[in-house]
């Protein structure tokens, strides 16, 4: 999961023929199928240009089994923002593939419908990415991949893997000094900010988003941005800032982090899975490891994200959908399709247990975020992005973090409100 950038979306139509039944008696045809024949025969599916490129031949085989025709839609950008805005008209598709944060927001607007999956079903998948894809108490996605941000490091250059952030400062330190690197640590942050790089050592230095509920839901209304906790945090992470170590920097972005790493301008990045291919490609001896946390202070915490399939609300085949989605999309071989389109740790147990073998980095990723937040996909979380971003870059920069988080606060409880 990279920052979240706005922009204007691009739809490419992937139309999938399919074969399509001929004569016979329709009392015998899947339920799916006469489903499909009501509503013209055609299932539409939205997802981003590399899951719409794995989906393909998937989609295709599953219109042949049900007599039907499948349409792959790539949407480059906004997917969410204009699958919400295409379902409110009545123009969208039938099932949509997206980021697990997503859901609360859907929810709300009235744009995806629950999941039917038994109990078996659900068993199959880790127990972190069913509850990343449980909403109010019901299941809304079928989740197929997890993410999650690691420290990668440059063997050549740090062969141990630092224990706290200092380790990191005190390595990189010397690194600079003997001119083998530029930088210290690769960790995007922008003009703009990226609160979902920064919050693992925002985590560790005692700051929190959003409090928890009885239950363990997220509370929207404990916000912990703007509290003693967020202040403290923001003093250490303005410390490693422009005007402190200058470890932490506006200049790394999500333009350049990777392309820094792997230019061996830098020893360590944080960053996801979907980073490995350029490490691989630049031919540097790398490893992966837990984000090391302050000294003295809590576990640093990555936010545990979830890719998963949704049904739309009002999807034109909706009984199709519920079937693509809850006993096709299910299925290891699918699964291992998409991670092989982008390597991100597969939910799928048995996908999983098939890939890892062939891919030690995956249980790698896994272990960094084994004791992660599942980032939290309630509408309110919907608020936190900006201004807690422009926060952190102002504060890296050298603004006064209480001033400035106080702030970030009160208008983030402004928005939820």
């Amino acid at each position: 999961m990279r920052i979240r950038n706005a922009g204007v979306a691009a739809v490419l139509g992937l139309a999938l023929a399919a074969t399509g039944c001929g004569g016979g008696d329709d009392k015998d045809a899947p339920a799916a199928k006469q489903s499909a024949d009501a509503a013209g025969g055609k299932l539409v599916i939205w997802a981003d240009d590399k899951r719409a490129a794995a989906l393909k031949p998937f989609a295709e085989k599953f219109g042949q089994a049900n007599g039907v025709t499948v349409e792959v839609q790539a949407v480059s950008k906004d997917l969410q923002t204009n699958f919400v805005t295409a379902s409110q008209q009545g123009s969208g598709p039938d099932v949509v593939v997206g980021a697990h944060d997503w859901i609360g927001n859907m929810v709300q607007n009235g744009a995806i419908d629950p999941v039917q999956l038994a109990a078996d079903q659900k068993g199959a998948f880790d127990a972190t990415s069913i509850k990343a894809v449980t909403y109010n108490g019901q299941l809304y996605g079928v989740p197929y991949a997890r993410e999650n941000l690691a420290l990668i490091r440059n063997t050549a250059l740090a062969p141990e893997a630092p224990k706290t952030i200092e380790d990191v400062v005190a390595a990189g330190k010397k690194l600079k000094a003997e001119k083998k690197v530029t930088e210290t640590l690769c960790l995007q942050v922008g003009q703009q900010g990226d609160a979902y790089h920064i919050y693992p050592l925002y985590a560790s230095a005692g700051g929190y988003l959003f409090g928890t509920t009885a239950n363990g839901d997220y509370d929207p209304k404990d916000l912990g941005v703007g509290k003693p906790e967020s202040i403290e945090a923001f003093k250490k992470i303005g410390a490693l800032g422009e005007k402190g170590e200058g470890v932490l920097k506006r200049s790394i972005a999500d333009t350049n982090s990777i392309a820094t790493f792997t230019g061996k301008k830098c020893a360590y990045l944080v960053s996801g899975p979907w980073a490995t291919a350029d490490v691989k490609k630049a031919g540097i001896s790398y490893d992966i490891s837990p984000i090391p946390g302050f000294a003295g202070g809590k576990e640093a915490q990555p936010f545990v994200g979830v890719q998963a399939f949704y049904v739309a609300a009002k999807a034109k085949n909706k009984a199709l959908a519920q079937e693509f989605v809850a006993n096709y999309t299910t299925t290891p071989e699918l699964a291992v399709a998409l991670y092989q389109a982008e390597p991100r740790p597969p939910a799928l147990t048995a996908a999983l247990e098939q890939v890892k073998g062939a891919d030690p980095d995956l249980a790698k990723f896994t272990e960094a975020g084994r004791n992660g937040q599942v980032l939290p996909a309630i509408p309110a979380m919907a608020a936190i992005w900006d201004p807690f971003g422009k926060a952190e870059a102002a504060v890296i920069g050298g603004a006064d973090p209480a001033k400035t988080v106080t702030a970030a606060g009160k208008t983030i409880s402004g928005q939820i409100k």
